[in-house]
């Protein structure tokens, strides 16, 4: 299968600096590097569109509790959480 080759032009000299310091702390070619970047930083995008539905899925469920009604104990004929943690802390 073909790979595809890519180009760049206009590299500033400081990032290319930071890219060999990278392949030589890893011990990868410049190609390598650049590659190993790039697939990071697509990971990344994934996290953070991952993590902005799961914010949105979290915000939805807590909107649905919000929204349910109240329910008072009493009216059930249940005693009150109070008594029964009170009772439970003097045995």
């Amino acid at each position: 299968m073909a790979m595809a080759t890519l180009q760049i032009q206009n590299l500033p000299d400081e990032l290319y600096s930071r890219i060999q310091c990278l392949a030589s702390e890893k011990n990868f070619t410049l190609n390598e590097a650049v590659i190993h970047l790039l697939m990071r930083s697509f990971e990344s995008d994934k996290v953070m569109i991952d993590r902005a539905q799961e914010s949105q899925l979290t915000s939805a469920i807590l909107q649905r509790i919000r929204s349910r009604p109240r329910v008072n104990p009493r009216d059930f004929g249940l005693t009150d959480s109070t008594v029964l943690i009170r009772e439970d802390r003097n045995r």
